[in-house]
């Protein structure tokens, strides 16, 4: 579960941000303090700081130039400041986000998610090898191997496969497969995406696993 780190001292909001954020699945650190927040942030998995700036003992500042020094966990500050000045220098300093309260909270929820699959995306970046199940793609040399055998795949095979890899459990509809994998507007029929589903669906097919399954009326997910 995505571990999203509070450091707010305000109860009213921090409540609000806290109560926003675990009924849409979240699981929160609670900080009222820099200092507080720190000792959490080193004690725990944090997948993503929310961060006030004037904040009793250490400030927000100070806290980011902490973090900085060891750590790239996405953090939104979230502030009543709202000069472009104060704007720029969080965000130069290693601020990844900067929300002016008031806020909105469901565009607090939009902008989490974002430093979410951004920092989902940079981590599968510097991976060299995806494993999934008993799937293994190695990025460097684009071999795949379902338990240890080689597979010999088109490179457009290839591309969908690591589309779902990059994003499992997501429904791809038959447009965002070809847009994605042939990076042209989708204008052919859906023929085309289901033979390349098809035959990739053969090839990774082990005993009785299927790992790509048909949402009917949708398109195609990885399970």
């Amino acid at each position: 579960m995505t571990t999203i780190l509070i450091i707010e001292d305000d109860m009213a909001i921090h409540s609000l941000i806290k109560d926003t954020l675990e009924l849409n699945q979240y699981q929160t650190l609670s900080a009222y303090s820099g200092t507080e927040g720190k000792l959490l942030f080193e004690q725990n998995q944090v997948d993503v700081v929310l961060l006030d700036l004037m904040l009793p003992g250490m400030n927000g500042e100070e806290f980011l130039q902490v973090i900085r020094k060891h750590s790239f966990v996405p953090v939104i500050v979230i502030s009543a400041k709202n000069d472009q000045e104060s704007k720029l220098d969080l965000l130069t300093n290693g601020a990844d986000d900067y929300i002016i309260k008031p806020f909105d909270v469901k565009e607090l929820l939009a902008r989490i998610h974002i430093q979410l699959r951004h920092a989902e995306k940079a981590s599968i970046s510097q991976m060299k090898e995806i494993h999934y199940k008993n799937i293994n793609l190695n990025l460097d040399t684009r071999e795949v191997k379902v338990n240890d055998k080689h597979l010999h795949l088109t490179g457009r095979e290839y591309a969908i496969l690591l589309l779902f890899l990059e994003n499992p459990q997501k429904v791809f509809s038959r447009a965002n497969i070809y847009e994605s994998v042939w990076q042209e507007p989708f204008f052919d029929s859906d023929k085309t995406i289901n033979m390349h589903i098809s035959n990739l669906r053969n090839k990774l097919n082990h005993e009785d696993t299927n790992y790509i399954k048909t949402v009917w009326g949708i398109g195609f997910k990885f399970d």
